[in-house]
């Protein structure tokens, strides 16, 4: 299944700390946690089935938009692919955001994903696309 989320990608932040009486509760900054219900919602209205179970393998491309202030040599550049953001947010943290905001949509549990693929581009239309494909149970390891 493919899914394509048209919404700026956003990456997991440090969660933060409030101190309750009998302990510490911890939450997302209200970016994240607005783009994980942004996401979730947006997955509900794309895929009607059940959450996937077992083994599944997820390719992610996480669109950024193009900043305003370079050449249109350059432009054309990250347009084409030829140059990528090397910059910060790290792709870890915006796979972080994106799993964590389809769990239970999508798939039960991000703990199933055994196999994970994702990249960073430029856009003139910031997205996030996801490809997610079940294995089955008797998939054969790779032996190293």
């Amino acid at each position: 299944m493919k899914l394509i989320f048209e919404l700026e990608p956003v990456e997991q932040a440090r969660p933060r700390a409030v101190r309750m009486r009998r302990g510490i509760r911890m939450y997302d900054l209200k970016k994240v946690a607005v783009y994980k219900r942004q996401l979730a919602i947006m997955a509900v209205a794309m895929y009607d089935g059940k959450p996937l179970d077992g083994p599944l393998q997820v390719e992610l491309g996480f669109y950024r938009h193009l900043q305003t202030s370079i050449t249109k040599k350059e432009r054309k550049l990250r347009l084409s692919g030829a140059h990528r953001p090397t910059m910060k947010p790290d792709v870890d943290n915006y796979i972080k955001s994106t799993l964590d905001g389809l769990n239970g949509i999508l798939w039960q549990d991000d703990n199933q994903i055994v196999d994970i693929s994702a990249h960073k581009f430029y856009s003139d239309r910031p997205r996030v696309e996801i490809e997610v494909k079940k294995l089955c149970s008797t998939h054969k390891q790779k032996k190293h």
